[in-house]
Formats: C-alpha cells, sequence, structure tokens
C-alpha cells in the first residue's frame, strides 16, 4: 500500500487519511474493494448517528435559468459549525438543484400516504420517480441521493437530515 494509493482514495471518498489506509489494508490494496469498505462503513455511522438531534443547518434556495423553476430546500445537521462547512453547503447546493431537475414529492417512503402506496402497481419505480434520497443523484447516477447523505454523514460525522423542500414551477 502506497503513499499515493491512499491519497487517491481520499480524494475519491473524501473519508480521512487513517480510514482510508485501513480500509486499503483490509482490502488487499484493492482499490474498489476499498472503496466498498468505506462506503458501508459510512452506511454504520450514518445509521448509529440518525437518532440525535439535528437542530442547526441551512436553508438553501436554488432558481434554475430561465427563472422558470425554484427550489428551498431545509437541511438540518447537530450544530451551527458545520451548517458553515463547504462540504456540508455544497451538498445543500446539490439537493437543490437536484430536486429542481428531478422533480421528487416526498423525501422518503415513509412519508407517502398508505393509500398512494397500495394504489401503484410497481412500487420500486414509483419510489425512484418521487422519493428524493431513491432517486439516483442527478450528477452521478450510480449512486442515490442516500448514498450521497451516508456518504456526507460519514465524512463529516454528524447527524444529517433533510428536513423539507418545496419546489416551484412556473404554470404548476
Amino acid at each position: 500500500m502506497s503513499v499515493n494509493s491512499v491519497k487517491e482514495l481520499r480524494e475519491a471518498t473524501g473519508c480521512g487519511i487513517m480510514d482510508c489506509k485501513r480500509a486499503l489494508a483490509e482490502s488487499n490494496g484493492d482499490m474498489n474493494k476499498a472503496k466498498d469498505l468505506l462506503r458501508q462503513r459510512g452506511l454504520e455511522m450514518a445509521i448509529k448517528k440518525g437518532g440525535r438531534a439535528a437542530n442547526e443547518g441551512r436553508i438553501e434556495a436554488y432558481i434554475h435559468n430561465g427563472n422558470k423553476i425554484g427550489v428551498i430546500v431545509e437541511v438540518n445537521c447537530e450544530t451551527d459549525f458545520v451548517g458553515r462547512n463547504d462540504d456540508f453547503m455544497r451538498f445543500t447546493k446539490d439537493i437543490a438543484m437536484h430536486i429542481a431537475a428531478m422533480a421528487p414529492k416526498y423525501i422518503k417512503k415513509e412519508e407517502i400516504p398508505a393509500d398512494i402506496l397500495n394504489a401503484v402497481a410497481d412500487q420500486k419505480d414509483f419510489l425512484k420517480a418521487n422519493c428524493l434520497l431513491d432517486q439516483s443523484y442527478v450528477k452521478d447516477p450510480s449512486k442515490s441521493v442516500a448514498d450521497l447523505l451516508n456518504e456526507l454523514v460519514a465524512k463529516i460525522g454528524e447527524n444529517i437530515i433533510i428536513s423539507r423542500f418545496t419546489r416551484y414551477k412556473i404554470g404548476e
């Protein structure tokens, strides 16, 4: 395991140096396996942090070119320090742009009324089209929005929640 491979993994994932070093050691230097290990650890960390109060954060507004679509999204975190973090601010801006592009109706499955969900023949496709966290991320379709959120939680180390959003479009 070379310093360059640790650096490459760190740049690709945004995880800490020691985490990257451990993941590469556990995967015998296999970059893809190391990324999977870090992704899994990020998911585990997100689950652990999920119960913690997230009362800080930011409201992000995005107006799409042409002024025909606008989004306001509230993303919460645990501390105001993280609310001013560059990675967190980039995430909120990216989520606002994603909402403008993909027009989800709900944040997660639990928000969908049971009668609507039960009336749908293909729930998996319905969720991918209408639930923000289930959608493929518009800038990187290999990841879901939930994956992106979990990666940020793992990187920052705080509970982060997309609380609510409103999407406006002229004529809707």
